[in-house]
C-alpha cells in the first residue's frame, strides 16, 4: 500500500467507541497510511458507528454525503455497534464500500488491499456470540486525556438496550495489560486517563463467557493508583449496584482517582426501574449518592435518564423530575426513548408520543442547567486544580477541575495540557467558571483529598 494513502475517521458515540477508533488508527498508521482531519480529503473514511439511539442511525448517511463531497472516489468503511447490529442496511447506503461486524473491526486493515468502489457495500459481520475476547484499546493524540477501555460487553437484559447485542458477553482486559497500557499514556505526556468500557464496575470477568473474576474493580482502582506518571484517573459511567463503599473510600483518599461518578440511573420510579429490568431500585441510588457526598462533600455527580419509556405517564415522569430535584447531583445526560429492534420495550404497552418525549426531556434539560449552576455556584472561593485542554474557541482556552468544573480564560497556548493550581471566582455568561491563579503542582503527589 502506498505510503501516501490518507485515512480519516469519524466516531459516533461514547468513550468507549473513541478508545476503539483510536487503537484501529493506529493500525492504519502502522500499515503506512497517513491519517487526517475528517474534513480533510481523504482515500478512505471510516466511520465508527452506535445504536444507542435514533439520531446516531440517522447521522450515519449525513456524514457518509460529507465524506463523499470531500472525495467522490473516497473508500468508505462502517464498523462498530451499529454495523453490528443492521450491517446489510448499512451495506445499502450509497457510497458505503464495506461494513465490519464486531469480531472484525480489529482487522480492518485485512480488508483493505482493493479500494475499488463498490455497487454494493461488502459485508464481514458474525453472530455476536461469537465476539468472545477482548481487544484492548486505548485513546491518544485526539484530546489532552485519554480514554482507556478496561471492558466490553454486557450481561444484563435492560429492556430497552441494544449493547448486548452489539458488544456481545461481559469480558475484561488483564490486569497486566490495563497497568501497561497506562503506563504507555504517560510515557506521552498526557495528564489525565478515563476508563471505559460497557459496563466498567463488572470488570473481572474473563474471556471466552468465564464468569469468573479474576479481579475485581475495586483490585483494579488500586493498582492502577500506584502507576507512576498519572495525575488523573477518572472513572466514566459506572452502574449503581456496581459502585461499592470500598471503591468510593478509596477515591477519596487516592492521589490520582479524582471525586467525579457518573452513575446511570434512568428512572427515579421503581415501576419504570423494574420495567427495565435494572438491577436496583431508587433507593439504592440515593444511598450512592449519600456516600459519596458523606466521604467527598465537593464530588461531582453526573446522572443518566431517560425520559418517555413505555408506561411513563404524567405522573410517573413527575416522580422522575421530582426524584432528582430533590437529590445532591451536579448535571444530567437526558436520553429520550427510542424504539431499538430486538428489544422487550419495543413492544410493550403504554407507549409515549414523541413530542411529549421531547417535552420531558427539554424539562429534564433544564434541571441539569439549574443543577450543574448550583454545583458551581458551590465551588466557588475554593482551590482546585484545573488541566487545560487544546482547543481555542473563541479566543479562550477551557479546562476542567479534578472535581469537573469547566473554567475559561483568555486563550493562551503555553497551557495546553498543563495542571494549575486554582481559586474559582465567577461564573461566566455562558456558564463557565472564571478563576484566579494559585500555583503550578510540581509534583503527582498532590493528593486530590486534601483540597476536597
Amino acid at each position: 500500500m502506498s505510503p501516501q494513502k490518507k485515512v480519516a475517521f469519524y466516531t459516533l458515540g461514547c468513550k468507549l467507541n473513541f478508545s476503539e477508533t483510536s487503537t484501529i488508527a493506529r493500525s492504519f498508521q502502522d500499515e503506512g497510511f497517513t491519517r487526517v482531519d475528517f474534513e480533510e480529503q481523504a482515500d478512505i473514511y471510516v466511520i465508527n458507528t452506535c445504536s444507542v439511539t435514533d439520531n446516531a442511525d440517522k447521522r450515519f448517511k449525513t456524514i457518509v454525503k460529507n465524506a463523499l463531497k470531500k472525495n467522490d472516489n473516497a473508500f468508505l468503511i462502517a464498523l462498530g455497534c451499529y454495523a453490528q447490529l443492521k450491517p446489510e442496511e448499512l451495506a445499502a447506503v450509497d457510497g458505503v464500500d464495506l461494513v465490519l461486524g464486531a469480531t472484525e473491526k480489529f482487522k480492518v486493515t485485512d480488508y483493505i488491499n482493493d479500494l475499488s468502489k463498490n455497487d454494493l457495500g461488502e459485508v464481514h459481520s458474525c453472530e455476536i456470540e461469537e465476539a468472545d475476547f477482548y481487544v484492548g484499546s486505548y485513546s491518544i493524540g485526539d484530546r489532552t486525556r485519554a480514554f482507556l477501555k478496561v471492558q466490553d460487553g454486557c450481561d444484563y437484559k435492560c429492556t430497552y438496550c441494544t449493547i448486548p447485542l452489539a458488544r456481545g458477553i461481559s469480558r475484561s482486559d488483564t490486569l497486566e495489560n490495563v497497568l501497561k497500557n497506562a503506563k504507555e499514556i504517560s510515557e506521552r505526556g498526557i495528564k489525565e486517563i478515563v476508563l471505559t468500557g460497557v459496563n466498567i464496575g463488572d470488570y473481572g470477568k474473563g474471556e471466552f463467557g468465564n464468569k469468573k473474576h479474576e479481579h475485581t474493580f475495586y483490585e483494579l482502582v488500586q493498582a492502577l493508583d500506584k502507576v507512576d506518571g498519572i495525575h488523573r484517573l477518572r472513572i466514566s459511567s459506572i452502574e449503581p449496584n456496581l459502585l461499592k463503599d470500598e471503591t468510593i473510600e478509596f477515591v477519596s483518599t487516592s492521589n490520582s482517582f479524582v471525586p467525579h461518578f457518573h452513575i446511570p440511573l434512568q428512572s427515579g420510579s421503581d415501576a419504570i426501574l423494574k420495567k427495565m429490568k435494572r438491577r436496583y431500585m431508587s433507593d439504592l441510588y440515593v444511598n450512592r449518592v449519600a456516600r459519596i457526598k458523606q466521604t467527598m462533600p465537593n464530588a461531582c455527580i453526573g446522572v443518566d435518564v431517560i425520559v418517555g419509556f413505555p408506561g411513563e405517564t404524567d405522573e410517573i415522569f413527575l416522580e422522575t423530575y421530582k426524584f432528582l430535584s430533590e437529590l445532591d447531583i451536579s448535571y444530567l445526560h437526558v436520553f429520550t426513548y427510542s424504539e431499538r429492534d430486538n428489544t422487550e420495550a419495543a413492544d410493550m404497552d403504554g407507549v409515549v408520543p414523541k413530542n411529549v418525549r421531547a417535552k420531558r426531556s427539554k424539562m429534564l434539560r433544564g434541571l441539569s442547567v439549574k443543577k450543574r449552576r448550583a454545583f458551581y455556584e458551590s465551588q466557588l472561593g475554593s482551590t482546585h486544580i484545573v488541566l487545560f485542554e487544546s482547543e481555542n474557541k473563541d479566543g479562550y482556552i477551557h479546562g476542567f477541575t479534578e472535581n469537573y468544573v469547566k473554567v475559561k480564560t483568555p486563550w493562551n497556548p503555553s497551557l495546553i495540557n498543563e495542571l494549575h493550581e486554582i481559586t474559582l471566582t465567577e461564573i461566566d455568561e455562558d456558564g463557565s467558571v472564571r478563576f484566579d491563579f494559585v500555583h503550578l503542582p510540581t509534583e503527582k503527589s498532590v493528593n486530590l483529598s486534601e483540597l476536597l
